[in-house]
């Protein structure tokens, strides 16, 4: 069991622990080292089925000799129109296995973002889950002259489909064992011949306007940056991580997919997105990886079930959580913590904080990770006083990931921490954008060279649209994007993330954005949290009938006035929101407003509420 004032046991590693200067190279080498050691993990039909190295690669073998057999040619692209399944990272493995390029598209996507994806990045070869992702493959095909065959996943509802472009993936693998069998060294040659310097794969971004744009990152950039991230936050081949995040964002891609392929850990994947708070309880992961928005709602789901306990059991939390609170203190101050707090520590734990992070899945976890998103400087302190380390981490696609991280020894909640030591981070004089160069940050932008010139300078400098401050220690805060930035009408230039993070900390926000650019005062959207307010409603005796009376009931409005309220006196008068509009629908991420991450698209969010936003400056 570890302790908070104890961290021995989260410290980086700088050795090389598995050779190779390409992704499949050091795949095959870890098959080797590794084979039958478990790696990966997936619920079937509610039983948890293991995957060794061994089977992983049998798997990659005939799916890259399958690919083989259509002709597929190194440097072509194959695509991934997927949720995140131990098949993706069989597809991806192989295509690299090929000396391809793979890429991946967001299983939200519509048949139009699938057809611009394919045709950028010149794919031939499509990958799709199931019979929902075939149909946008087959709406736009006609339109895809390169592509060439489209390999399903899942056949359930398809086994009558008589297609020629159409193939199983079972099917390709069973065509893989035939030309394996024909063409022994073939996939060994195509991994040999695979080079550092290749394009490895593209991760397309989702700007909020204009099309997406497809960063590109070799093998040399992908291997060197999974081995820095050992060197930032360590993991051994006895960690048990959680694959839950789509893969074709660079968070899972890098810091799932290729991290766990680099140290051995294991991954497990979840049933499906609704399922990730009942599928970490099962798992318990030793390291957890997940964007502030999981945070957020694990708390809440804490916060609320202390509602319904008991007294004494609330007692014992609030006791509990009070002793956790001063060693957290103690620990971001760098002070020692005496025997009698370590004594009632032990107990609360044992009273009361042992259930909380149960009633998470995070009592193994060793340490968590926040990134892609601003979290609240509370929330960090929070997890730590249950005897968690939150650690920070900051970062983008173009950097191929986290380019700072906050070192588990110098916690500083509200910071990102310090550059990590395989790049540069500076602070621009001029405008304050953070900028980063190593050998991590991307290649550039498919087809784009004018927005590769706009983003990287002639000294290799990526700008990152991030404003920021670094503090004597060389820790580093974001304050905000570049463009949104709000100046009022009076010429107040103010941040509204800490706004939205401090609203996000209530139980009962799920998001906000904050508006004020150009205005005489500040206004907020807000997306309530369903399953909390639905609670509240239910225990008041608020009527609704629908998600959209939900919100429009007065008490409901008077909960979110009061949230609003609390967060006003933290920030100056001229800081505060004066009125706030609660979207009335119930947004997913099949939703436009809503990024992959599960945010708020900013822009999107002012331009498709206008009206509403009006209404509240009239």
């Amino acid at each position: 069991m570890s302790n908070l004032w104890d961290l021995s046991h989260i410290q980086p590693e700088t050795r090389v622990v598995l050779e190779g200067d390409t992704i499949p190279a050091m795949f095959w080498n870890g098959v080797r080292a590794r084979g039958p050691q478990v790696w990966m993990r997936q619920k079937e039909l509610g039983i948890w089925r293991s995957w060794t190295w061994d089977q992983t690669g049998t798997a990659v073998r005939e799916i890259g000799n399958g690919l083989l057999s259509l002709g597929f040619a190194a440097n072509e692209t194959s695509s991934i129109l997927s949720n995140t399944v131990i098949e993706w990272v069989l597809a991806d493995l192989a295509v690299l296995s090929c000396g391809g390029v793979a890429n991946g598209i967001y299983p939200t996507d519509a048949a139009s973002q699938v057809h611009y994806l394919c045709e950028d990045s010149g794919t031939t070869v499509l990958f799709v889950e199931d019979d929902e992702q075939l149909d946008k493959a087959l709406e736009v095909r006609a339109q895809l002259p390169r592509l060439r065959k489209i390999v399903v996943f899942d056949m359930e509802g398809l086994r009558d489909v008589s297609d020629p472009m159409i193939i199983s993936l079972d099917a390709l693998r069973e065509l893989g064992r035939a030309h394996a069998a024909a063409h022994p060294q073939a996939l060994d040659a195509r991994v040999a011949g695979c080079k550092p310097g290749d394009l490895a794969i593209l991760v397309y971004t989702s700007g909020t306007t204009g099309k997406p744009k497809g960063a590109m990152h070799s093998h040399k950039g992908l291997v060197y940056t999974v081995r820095g991230y050992n060197t930032l936050i360590s993991r051994t081949q006895d960690d048990e991580c959680m694959c839950f995040l789509p893969l074709c964002h660079i968070a899972e891609r890098l810091g799932g997919e290729y991290f766990s392929l680099y140290t051995g850990a294991k991954l497990n994947f979840v049933e499906n997105p609704e399922t990730v708070p009942e599928n970490v309880r099962e798992i318990a992961p030793t390291v957890f990886t997940a964007v502030p928005r999981v945070w957020e709602k694990f708390y809440s789901g804490v916060m609320i079930a202390l509602k319904e306990a008991s007294a004494l059991q609330q007692m014992a939390y609030a006791w509990g959580i009070g002793v956790g609170t001063r060693i957290a203190e103690k620990v971001l101050a760098g002070q020692p913590v005496d025997g009698l707090l370590k004594v009632k520590f032990t107990i609360a734990r044992w009273i009361a904080l042992n259930n909380a992070r149960k009633l998470i899945g995070i009592h193994r976890a060793r340490f968590l990770v926040t990134g892609a998103a601003p979290i609240s400087p509370d929330l960090v302190k929070w997890y730590l006083a249950l005897g968690v380390p939150m650690l920070e981490v900051w970062g983008m696609t173009e950097t191929c990931g986290a380019a700072t991280g906050v070192p588990a020894d110098r916690m500083k909640p509200g910071s990102i921490g310090p550059a990590a030591g395989y790049n540069e981070v500076k602070i621009d004089a001029d405008t304050g954008e953070i900028r980063v160069r190593g050998p991590n940050v991307f290649m550039g932008y498919l087809n784009q060279p004018e927005k590769t010139a706009e983003t990287v300078d002639a000294d290799g400098w990526l700008h990152t649209g991030d404003v920021g401050l670094v503090d004597e220690d060389g820790f580093f805060r974001i304050t905000d994007r570049m463009k949104d930035i709000i100046i009022t009408a009076g010429g107040k230039n103010i941040t509204p993330s800490e706004l939205e993070n401090e609203l996000k900390f209530s139980p009962y926000v799920t998001d906000a954005v904050v508006i004020g650019d150009k205005r005489p005062y500040l206004t907020v959207i807000i997306m309530i949290d369903q399953e909390n307010v639905e609670k509240y409603a239910q225990d008041n005796d608020v009527p609704f009938s629908n998600y959209a009376s939900l919100t429009r009931a007065p008490q409901v409005q008077e909960l979110i006035q009061a949230e609003i309220d609390r967060v006003n006196k933290k920030f100056a008068r001229v800081e505060q929101i004066k009125k706030f509009f609660l979207l009335e629908t119930q947004l997913s991420a099949e939703d436009e407003e809503l990024t992959p991450t599960m945010k708020l698209k900013r822009k999107l969010v002012e331009k498709k509420y206008a009206p509403q936003i009006e209404a509240m400056y009239k």
